[in-house]
């Protein structure tokens, strides 16, 4: 069995090196939302083993709950191939950014990279662009509601404004028109 540490997978000797581990698990929900971390394995893909005990699975389980934010709750399980124990934590989230200690890294080949608060709010951006437009929410209203003296008013004064002509005065085919 050979394992590859890239932009999916991270690879760590023990959990000796679990805040590492948590920080890759941040950084690869931030770039993928999902992904795979591994303890008793080298970053070279030998598997090494790790001691693994209900302790252990524990011990994972608090670092990630009480070190990423928003929370995750990963599956961590112990896995045994040629009787070399090891650890496999699989994780999912959409909920970016994630931060691991306070910071927000993003997966880049088989690093972690620490994000500017600038990368940051771009990220916090591009993900509430369609949220936050008022024009893609629903409404109770339909088309018998609507008032015509309101919608002729609307019609000439984006007339009057040198912008894009309207050619209609229908309602319906106004709000269809601007709904597509």
């Amino acid at each position: 069995m050979k394992f590859i540490e890239n932009e999916h997978t991270e690879l760590k000797k023990s959990t000796g090196e679990l805040k590492e581990g948590v920080i890759s698990i941040a950084s690869i929900l931030n770039k993928h939302g999902k992904g795979e971390l591994y303890f008793g394995i080298k970053s070279n893909g030998m598997l090494i083993g790790q001691d693994v005990s209900e302790k252990t699975l524990r011990d994972i389980s608090q670092a990630i709950n009480n070190h990423i934010e928003p929370k995750i709750f990963p599956e961590i399980t112990k896995k045994t191939f040629d009787n070399i124990d090891y650890i496999k934590v699989s994780f999912q989230g959409n909920d970016q950014p994630y931060f691991a200690y306070g910071r927000v890294y993003l997966r880049v080949a088989d690093e972690d990279k620490l994000l500017s608060p600038t990368e940051i709010e771009k990220m916090i951006l591009a993900k509430n662009i369609y949220q936050s437009k008022w024009d893609s929410n629903s409404t109770e209203y339909n088309f018998s509601g609507i008032n015509k003296t309101t919608v002729d008013y609307f019609i000439s004064q984006l007339n009057n404004s040198g912008r894009t002509p309207v050619h209609s005065d229908n309602p319906k085919i106004l709000l269809k028109n601007s709904v597509c």
